[in-house]
C-alpha cells in the first residue's frame, strides 16, 4: 500500500525535475524548445493521471509565486498571461492524458508511446489558442510560432519519454506498491 510521504515524494521528484527542465532551452521565437514537456509527459506515464498532473500543478504552483522555474528562469503570475501561459495550462491537460492512457501496463512498447505522442499533441490545444490571443495575432501566424517548429522536436521527445516510460514503470509500479 501506498503511504502519504512515499506519495508526496513522487509528486514533489516529479515536479523538481519539472523545473530543471527550464534551464534546457533553445530559443526558436516567442516559445522555445524545452525538456519540461517531456518531463511533464513522463510524469504522467510514470505516476499515473492523478500524480502525474499533482506534479505538475505544484510545478505550476512554485512557478506562479515567482520561483524561477519556467522556460529561461522566469517565474511569476504574470508569465501565464504571456505567449507560453497556455503552454503551462496544456502541461496539466497532457500529463492527465499521459496517465489516463497508460494506466494499463501493457508489455510492448506501443501503449507508452502513444500515450506520449497524444499527450503532447494536447499541449497545442491551449497553447496555440492562447498564443494566438496574447500576440493578437491570426491562425496562419500562430501556427507558424506556436506548432510547426515544434512538431519534430516534440515527437522525439515524446517518443524518448515513451521509451523511458517502458523501462521505468516496472521500477515505479514496484516502489509505489502498485
Amino acid at each position: 500500500m501506498e503511504t502519504n510521504l512515499r506519495r508526496t515524494t513522487v509528486i514533489a521528484f516529479f515536479s523538481a525535475l519539472t523545473c530543471v527542465g527550464a534551464f534546457i532551452v533553445i530559443p526558436v521565437g516567442p516559445v522555445p524548445i524545452v525538456l519540461q514537456n517531456m518531463i511533464v509527459i513522463l510524469a504522467g506515464l510514470l505516476l499515473g493521471p492523478a500524480k502525474g498532473t499533482a506534479s505538475v500543478a505544484l510545478f505550476l504552483f512554485v512557478g506562479a509565486i515567482g520561483f524561477p522555474v519556467f522556460s529561461g528562469g522566469r517565474g511569476g503570475l504574470a508569465h501565464f498571461a504571456g505567449p507560453t501561459g497556455g503552454y503551462l495550462a496544456g502541461y496539466l491537460l497532457a500529463a492527465f492524458v499521459a496517465g489516463l492512457v497508460n494506466r494499463k501496463r501493457s508489455p510492448g512498447l506501443f501503449l507508452p508511446v502513444a500515450a506520449a505522442i497524444l499527450a503532447a499533441a494536447v499541449v497545442y490545444l491551449p497553447g496555440v489558442t492562447w498564443l494566438k490571443i496574447s500576440l493578437h495575432a491570426d491562425w496562419t501566424k500562430a501556427l507558424g510560432l506556436g506548432l510547426l517548429p515544434f512538431l519534430i522536436p516534440d515527437l522525439c521527445k515524446a517518443v524518448v519519454a515513451g521509451l523511458i516510460a517502458r523501462a521505468l514503470c516496472p521500477a515505479v509500479d514496484e516502489a509505489l506498491g502498485r
